[in-house]
This record gives C-alpha cells, structure tokens and sequence, in this order.
C-alpha cells in the first residue's frame, strides 16, 4: 500500500462529510476505466435497482484493481455519474462496503442526462495510487 493522507477539511473550506477534500501520495498511478452494473458474462445486474447495480459496480471496481495489483486502501479519487442523485444513498452503501469512513478517497458526483444504455443507472470510475 502506498502511504497516503487524506484531508477532509483544508483551511477555509467547508468539511466533508462523505469524501475527502484532498488525498496526496506516492507511487504508480492506476486509472480504472467507468464501471457499469454488468455481470463477467456481460448482462446487466439490478436493472431498475440502484443498490443492486452500486453493489455490482463497486465489485466490478474492487477486480479492476485486484488486476492492476491494487485495492480500495489504494483510491485516491471516485466520480460518480449517476441519472438520478436519489441514487446516491445506494452507492454510499456499496462504497462503505468496500472503505472504511476514515479511509474515504476524494470524490466528485455528477447527475447525467443518460449513460451509455437506458437500464445503467451509474457509473463510477476510480484512480489509485500504488506503491512504485
């Protein structure tokens, strides 16, 4: 695991409840491409059900970066694209499965018109930093 430090709360800036304003480390960088609710075979998981889909999306993160010889210790940066922000609730209880409160990654959630095909309700993309 690469060493890193989370701030929540930089002078003059409201705290975070939910990310952390600023993470800084070292090490090699490891970019996960936007994970949708899709099983290995390819159909897609909790059409209609965001906790369904978050708990498929956060897994399919989790082996993305099991593959690049990282973990969720290792994020540094989420961003959420989701249809509906009435989402959110359900991702944050996929994520907490995944992170530790004290472990949360900066993060940045933003509502979309449309993601790739109607029945993805969100899409969640992930940086990690590793050891070099």
């Amino acid at each position: 695991m690469s060493e890193l430090t989370r701030i929540t709360a930089p002078g003059g800036v409201a705290p975070a409840a939910q990310y952390s304003h600023v993470v800084i480390g070292t090490g090699r960088l490891v970019a996960v491409s936007g994970q949708l609710a899709l099983a290995e075979d390819g159909s897609v998981v909790g059409e209609g059900d965001p906790a369904a889909q978050a708990r498929q999306v956060f897994d399919n993160l989790r082996r993305c970066l099991d593959a690049a010889g990282a973990t969720f210790d290792d994020v540094v940066k989420l961003t959420y694209f989701v249809t509906d922000m009435a989402h959110m609730p359900a991702i944050r209880a996929a994520r907490a499965a995944h992170i530790p409160d004290d472990r949360l990654p900066a993060s940045t959630a933003v509502q979309v018109a449309a993601l790739v095909r109607p029945e993805f309700l969100m899409e969640v993309e992930a940086l990690a930093i590793t050891p070099a």
